[in-house]
């Protein structure tokens, strides 16, 4: 019920709570106005007994004079004057009541009635003898009938006292218990308003809390602290809609300022991203340029051999040549963080190639290639650092059993690139520190002198954003290896 009113509008609530107020007001009015009257017409019924009494001695006072008149003066006027005063003296002898109890004012009143009609019946007796000219019989029952009138003026005054004796203590308990009820009534009007008071205050105040709990975390949060106590009501009235609309407002501002910081946070990332990115490049460029020559006087002395192979027509000689050249063309030219994964893939093919004129051939080399997905970008110097791990440490003692796999496919939403061997294999502990970074080479292994893998590894972790960029599998020693290099397709296909 509470909850109800709570949620009306607060036109209606201030209303309710006025006509609330003013109803109990008037309730408490009308009952007591109602006590009061009752209690006063008790106060006025106390002397009915001897109001009726005394109107009984003057009709029979009435009577007996009518009745003198008339036998002085036996006029119709008289006669008729005596009828009157007769019938009213037997109507209020009738109203004393006949009934029989063991109360005393009762038995007297009984006798008064019974005496009354006695009477009547010894005037009329007068007045029919008067009539009849019966002078002696007249005399005899004017003479009852006048003796009988003292008796009966006598029995109702000393009634008439008793009962006034008696009425006079119960009006004394009326008059004390009436100005009991005019303080019960004051005290009970008193409490009323003041338990008014205290209501519409009470219940004024719940209305008002929630607007109090607002301005303080309004002001609050205009000095800058948006995370004080958010005020919350159950109802909605107008107030909680405010408080409703003000809370959303604050959350809203709350997670745009998270969102920002987000944002400012990201950004961060990934300005020391590609700061660490270039360092990673940089790096791997010096250990590229540790041969101390420059590698444009290289470029031009391999361009200009591949030319006079040409003019010789020595044709293997000017394609080894040219592959050597488009080698260090790629090296020297890509100075970006990114290129594509066609790109690496080319520059893996030439440095097979190269490899397979120093070895006579003996690498094979296997590729399977998802077309769709050589436009990926991804960071330079990537694979053929890869690679050459996989004939170093792989496939290097094996001859012309070695073989070396690059597979290009997607995977869920991922670009994926193998490099696989049928080589020497890795334990587990290894695979372990190189994915760490802790892995150094054991003695007798070969050195390529070139970028390792915890470069490589490094570097696609911070461009991809994960952990698991790269993967190194392998079943054990003699049983191949395995790098599965994993790269986020963009928005976009490049089909």
């Amino acid at each position: 019920m509470m909850n109800k009113f709570f949620n009306l509008p607060l036109q209606k609530k201030v209303v309710g709570i006025y006509l609330a107020a003013n109803m109990i007001i008037f309730i408490v009015n009308v009952f007591l106005i109602l006590g009061i009257n009752k209690m006063a017409i008790d106060m006025e019924l106390v002397y009915q007994d001897n109001r009726q009494l005394n109107e009984l001695t003057d009709s029979l006072t009435e009577v007996q004079d009518n009745m003198t008149v008339y036998l002085s003066s036996k006029t119709t006027d008289s006669l008729e004057n005596y009828y009157k005063s007769a019938q009213t003296l037997q109507m209020l002898s009738d109203e004393l009541g006949d009934e029989v109890t063991d109360l005393a004012f009762s038995r007297m009143r009984r006798n008064i009635k019974n005496m009354t009609g006695q009477y009547l019946e010894e005037v009329s007796l007068t007045v029919e003898a008067k009539r009849g000219r019966n002078v002696e019989k007249y005399r005899n029952y004017y003479e009852s009938a006048t003796e009988l009138y003292e008796y009966i003026n006598a029995y109702i005054s000393r009634l008439n006292n008793e009962q006034f004796i008696s009425n006079s203590e119960r009006y004394t308990e009326l008059a004390t218990a009436f100005r009991t009820f005019e303080s019960i009534s004051v005290m009970v009007l008193t409490l009323v308003m003041t338990g008014n008071i205290i209501s519409i205050i009470t219940i004024v105040g719940m209305m008002i809390e929630p607007l109090k709990k607002l301005a303080v975390s309004a002001n609050e949060i205009a000095e800058g602290n948006f995370d004080t106590n958010i005020p919350q009501t159950k109802y909605h009235d107008e107030i909680g809609i405010v408080i409703g609309a003000f809370n959303k407002m604050i959350i809203s501002i709350k997670e745009y300022i998270i969102r920002q910081r987000e944002s400012m946070e990201k950004e961060r990332l990934m300005q020391e991203k590609e700061l660490t990115m270039e360092a990673h490049l940089k790096d791997a460029q010096l250990k590229y340029l540790q041969a101390q020559i420059n590698p444009h006087f290289l470029f031009n002395t391999l361009n200009a051999g591949a030319q006079l192979a040409m003019m010789e027509s020595a044709d293997r000689t000017y394609e080894y040549v040219q592959t050597v050249a488009d080698f260090f063309r790629y090296n020297v030219k890509n100075h970006d963080t990114e290129v594509t994964i066609g790109e690496e893939m080319t520059l893996v093919d030439n440095y097979i190639r190269i490899l397979n004129v120093r070895f006579s051939g003996d690498i094979k080399y296997h590729k399977q290639i998802d077309e769709r997905l050589l436009k990926i970008p991804m960071p330079n110097m990537i694979l053929q650092p890869v690679v050459e791990n996989a004939v170093n440490h792989g496939i290097r003692e094996m001859g012309d059993k070695g073989t070396i796999t690059l597979k290009i496919y997607r995977e869920d939403s991922d670009a994926c690139i193998s490099v696989s061997d049928n080589g020497k294999g890795i334990e587990q502990e290894d695979i372990e520190k190189i994915l760490v970074g802790n892995w150094s080479k054991k003695e007798g292994q070969y050195d390529n002198n070139g970028i390792g893998m915890d470069n490589v590894i490094s570097r696609l972790r911070i461009f991809t954003g994960k952990e698991d960029a790269v993967t190194i599998k392998s079943e054990g020693i003699d049983k191949g290896c395995e790098v599965i290099i994993r790269l986020p397709l963009p928005n976009v296909e490049n089909k």
